[in-house]
């Protein structure tokens, strides 16, 4: 039978034969109507909630939320944890990844381990172990500490320790991988051209790296303003003192001061919602460098 006589109607309207790894149609919509779904039910509707009740006695409302005293030195204390927190990471990632990328030194995998220790431990565990060496009542220090004058625990100090640990290896985690990647190069080369140490990091290294430095400090960032497990347990919970924004919600509501709560809370969701989006911004105009930042 000719080829002619073969190709009827019937053959030229098959479908060609699907591939193994491509899915009918009704799983691809199934699938992403159940993505849709959770997206909607455990994202999406918790955060309009936030937002439907700050507002729910209106602007002076949540004004009058945000202006109270103690919500006032919350915010403050949040800001400058943060203002303490991230800055020390940034000079403490930089100088890890630099160690770890560009030299072989021994005691290199143990260091790595050590920068991933706080995302296995609990925050809460964290802040016992703050408690244990710095209570001026049962801590390890505590007699020095109380001979001198020193409050670490129940203050400010306790707060800005417990937060660093937390945030420990967002910074350095971003940037071991890319300057790995990148080698010793660059700075070997402009070594040999007479630039000094200082002037090859500022100029060449630094410049390599600068989107995923920036990423890591966003997410840095974000985790120290919205910290509560570690900051819960070495804080005291001193209102107007010692308590930041996490914590102040956690106690209106304990109040039963429902909208001044969620007046507070929006704002750290909104706090949020900026860093995803600068995140998504970094993600869409520099993806190649920050996917190279994260090949391993």
């Amino acid at each position: 039978m000719s080829d002619a006589e073969t190709d009827t109607p019937a053959r030229r309207l098959r479908k060609p034969p699907r591939l193994p790894t491509e899915e009918s149609p009704l799983v691809r919509v199934s699938l992403i109507g159940l993505a849709v779904v959770l997206l909607l039910a455990f994202l999406l509707l918790p955060l309009v909630a936030v937002f439907t009740e700050a507002f729910r006695q209106g602007i002076d409302g949540f004004v009058e939320a945000v202006n109270d005293p103690d919500g006032i030195a919350a915010i403050k204390l949040t800001l400058l944890v943060a203002a303490i927190s991230v800055p020390a990471n940034l000079v403490f990632g930089v100088a890890a990844a630099w160690a770890i990328a560009k030299y072989e030194f021994r005691g290199k995998a143990f260091l790595i381990t050590l920068i991933d220790l706080p995302f296995s431990v609990s925050p809460v565990v964290a802040g016992l172990v703050y408690v244990i060496l710095y209570s001026t009542s049962h801590g390890v220090f505590g007699g020095y500490l109380q001979s001198h004058g020193l409050q670490i625990i129940f203050a400010v100090p306790g707060i800005v320790l417990a937060t660093i640990f937390v945030t420990f290896p967002f910074i350095a985690r971003e940037l071991i991988p890319l300057m790995e990647e990148q080698g010793t190069t660059d700075e070997e080369a402009a070594l040999s051209l007479g630039a000094t140490g200082l002037r090859t990091f500022l100029t060449v290294t630094l410049p390599n790296v600068k989107w995923a430095l920036l990423y890591g400090v966003l997410l840095c960032n974000a985790r120290a303003m919205g910290e509560f497990g570690a900051v819960s347990v070495v804080s005291g919970h001193i209102r107007g003192l010692t308590n930041t924004m996490p914590l102040h919600v956690e106690i209106l509501y304990n109040e039963y001061q429902f909208a001044a709560s969620f007046a507070v809370a929006s704002l750290l969701a909104a706090l949020a919602l900026v860093t995803l989006g600068l995140k998504s911004l970094l993600e869409l105009r520099y993806a190649d460098e920050l996917a190279a930042g994260r090949r391993h």
